[in-house]
C-alpha cells in the first residue's frame, strides 16, 4: 500500500477500515475527503510542473504534506534542472516513506513498550512543516483566509471540518491571489523563487 497508493494518513485509515470490514465505496468516498488538500497544493504547483514533461505524472502522483512543504519553500541550486530536482525530492519522500512503513510494520508487533501519545509526531511534523511556510511567505493573507476557513467550519459542519475549512481557505485565497502575489500574474512559488535569486546574488551567487 505504501508503494502503490502513497496516501500518507489516508493509508493508515485504510487500513483500520479494512479491518472493520467497510465497503470498497465507503474508503474511496472517505480517502478522497482526506486527501482533498492535496488539489490546493497541486493548484498552487500547476505554473512549475507545466514544464515537468514526462515527469509531471510522477510529480502529481507523488505530492505529499512534505513533499509539497518542501518544493515551495527550497530553492533548487542554478546549475540543477528543475524538474529534476523536483523528482528527486518526491522519490527520495516516497521511497523514505516506504521504507518507514516497512520497517514498522515487521518491527510493529516486536514492540513491548508503551507508545501512548507517539501518535502525536503527525502533529509535529504538520508544525515543523508549517514553520517552513511562515518562513517562505511573509504576507499575511494566507493565514487570515486558513483562520477565516477553520472558525467558519467549526460552525457549519464540525464532522467535516477539514473538508469545509479546506473549501472556504481555498476561495478566499483565489479572492486575494492577485494582492498575495503582488500584481495579476505569477504565482506564489515563482515569489519564493525571485527572493531565493535575490538572496543568491546578496551572497554572491550567480543570478
Amino acid at each position: 500500500m505504501a508503494l502503490v497508493i502513497y496516501a500518507g494518513a489516508a493509508q493508515f485509515m485504510a487500513v483500520g477500515l479494512i479491518q472493520s470490514g467497510t465497503g470498497l465505496l465507503e474508503i474511496a468516498l472517505l480517502t478522497l475527503i482526506l486527501n482533498a488538500r492535496h488539489m490546493v497544493y497541486g493548484l498552487s504547483l500547476l505554473e512549475p510542473f507545466s514544464k515537468a514533461g514526462r515527469w509531471k505524472p510522477y510529480l502529481i502522483f507523488g505530492l505529499t504534506d512534505e513533499t509539497y512543504g518542501l518544493l515551495t519553500t527550497i530553492e533548487p541550486p542554478v546549475d540543477l534542472d528543475r524538474t529534476r530536482f523536483y523528482a528527486a525530492i518526491t522519490a527520495l519522500n516516497q521511497v523514505y516513506w516506504f521504507v518507514g512503513c516497512s520497517i514498522g510494520s515487521l518491527m510493529g508487533s516486536a514492540l513491548t513498550f508503551d507508545i501512548t501519545g507517539l501518535d502525536f509526531a503527525l502533529t509535529a511534523l504538520f508544525i515543523v512543516l508549517l514553520v517552513d511556510q511562515v518562513r517562505a511567505v511573509k504576507k499575511p493573507e494566507p493565514y487570515f483566509a486558513a483562520l477565516l476557513g477553520c472558525i467558519l467550519a467549526l460552525f457549519i459542519s464540525p464532522k467535516n471540518f477539514l473538508l469545509v475549512a479546506l473549501v472556504i481557505s481555498t476561495g478566499a485565497l483565489a479572492l486575494l491571489r492577485e494582492r498575495i502575489e503582488g500584481g495579476p500574474r505569477g504565482t506564489a512559488s515563482q515569489g519564493v523563487s525571485e527572493k531565493s535569486k535575490q538572496d543568491s546574488m546578496q551572497k554572491g551567487g550567480r543570478p
